[in-house]
């Protein structure tokens, strides 16, 4: 839903006016009716909360329908993400010195940046000092579709 029709339902459910929920949140009528209309492209973040607080409703509702990120979107996105990843691999990395959690992150990199054939420079990114081998080497059985391979070779690349 747009914000101007989410402004409009939410203010008809309470029972307001344009006036009264002008008066109640410090914005011209004027501009309530322009929100509400959808001809303000990109409402402030103050005018949303002060009309979200006049209402007495979570700003996100506002603020979601404005599409700016609220704390609620990124916790559902997180979430999705986590949940992908494994538990016990989380918990392992977090107990990382941040050092060595460096150190992993710059050789998973350079690992994206030799899988997908593409150089340091090609992100931003720093030349990461590790290159990533395949194996000739792998075996296929049939019958039960097990692939195995040797795992890559990782060596430091010298400067």
């Amino acid at each position: 839903m747009k914000l101007g029709d989410r402004i409009r339902q939410l203010r008809d459910e309470l029972g307001l006016t344009q006036g009264q929920l002008a008066g109640g949140s410090a914005v011209s009528q004027g501009y309530l009716s322009q929100l509400e209309n959808g001809e303000v492209k990109n409402p402030s973040a103050a005018v949303l909360l002060r009309v979200a607080q006049a209402m007495g409703i979570d700003p996100d509702e506002l603020f979601e329908a404005a599409g700016y990120p609220t704390v609620r979107m990124l916790r559902q996105i997180y979430q999705d993400y986590e949940s992908t990843v494994d538990a016990d691999l989380l918990r392992y990395l977090a107990n990382l010195p941040r050092d060595r959690q460096r150190r992993l992150l710059l050789v998973l990199q350079g690992m994206v940046q030799v899988l997908n054939g593409s150089p340091a420079a090609d992100h931003g990114a720093q030349a990461v000092p590790f290159t990533l081998r395949k194996s000739p080497e792998a075996t296929v059985s049939k019958g039960r579709e097990v692939i195995s391979a040797p795992p890559p070779e990782l060596t430091r690349t010298r400067r």
